[in-house]
């Protein structure tokens, strides 16, 4: 199953697993939707949204377990990013990592994302 993934700082996750609910974060209450990426994706998501911050994590979800809530649509130069108009339930995670930066002060982007 594809996996999508969040960038979300750690205190808000850690909020939403003791809620049994990520409602999203700023972004992602002003838009309507919670805002994931693609494996592909990033690598740029990061490197626009997320510049220098630390204490952050990433989140995995398998897109199938998200129904019909979840649309791709197109965003960033016509590439289709998934979004998520519903909460999303924790226990639909399959992992959480943290995602430090690196000496270059880019994020530390796994390379097996699976």
């Amino acid at each position: 199953m594809p996996l999508i993934y969040k960038i979300c700082p750690a205190a808000l996750w850690r909020e939403a697993e003791g809620k049994g609910r990520f409602d999203g974060a700023p972004v992602d209450l002003a838009d309507g939707y919670i805002h994931f990426s693609t494996a592909a994706q990033l690598a740029e998501t990061a490197a626009k949204h997320f510049a220098g911050q630390d204490g952050l994590l990433l989140v995995a979800v398998e897109d199938s377990r998200l129904g019909p809530a979840l649309r791709y649509e197109p965003s960033r130069g016509g590439a289709l990013f998934p979004h998520l108009y519903a909460p999303l339930d924790p226990r639909a995670v399959r992992w959480v990592a943290p995602l430090p930066r690196k000496a270059d002060g880019h994020h530390a982007i796994p390379e097996d994302l699976a």
